[in-house]
């Protein structure tokens, strides 16, 4: 009776984990839920149209870019990020590239470098969010 769309819900398993100290040198596809404790290097995508979701621990870091419906980062993410449907970004949060979301969480002490895009399925155009530097 009150149910959501099912591409609205976070993915609540974990089904691939990539370990701490471990590295992978190349693109990335996969369905359900994937947590990275390790270093990638290459683009992590979710695969098909099913909903996906991406935990980047505090330990990660991924040299890349990041499409999936769902992400949640704690590490370190140097390219863009296409959260599809929702974004966390948890205080240790450092990413470096324009950052593309349609509902989003920030907690303090995340820290983004470029710019935050704001897509919405209403509207045909992404509105572009920039932040300036807070006076000293």
């Amino acid at each position: 009776m009150f149910s959501k769309k099912e591409g609205s819900r976070p993915q609540n398993r974990i089904d691939s984990l990539i370990g701490q100290g471990t590295r992978i040198e190349g693109n990335l596809s996969f369905t359900g839920g994937l947590r990275v404790d390790g270093h990638v290097v290459g683009n992590v995508a979710g695969a098909g149209d099913q909903p996906s979701m991406v935990v980047i621990s505090e330990q990660a870091r991924i040299e890349g870019e990041i499409r999936v419906s769902h992400v949640v980062i704690n590490g370190t993410v140097a390219g863009p990020v296409h959260a599809l449907e929702y974004l966390e970004l948890q205080s240790k949060a450092k990413v470096t590239g324009d950052v593309h979301y349609k509902k989003m969480e920030i907690q303090v002490g995340a820290v983004v470098e470029g710019n935050l895009v704001h897509r919405d399925s209403e509207y045909a155009a992404d509105r572009v969010v920039s932040l300036k530097k807070a006076a000293d």
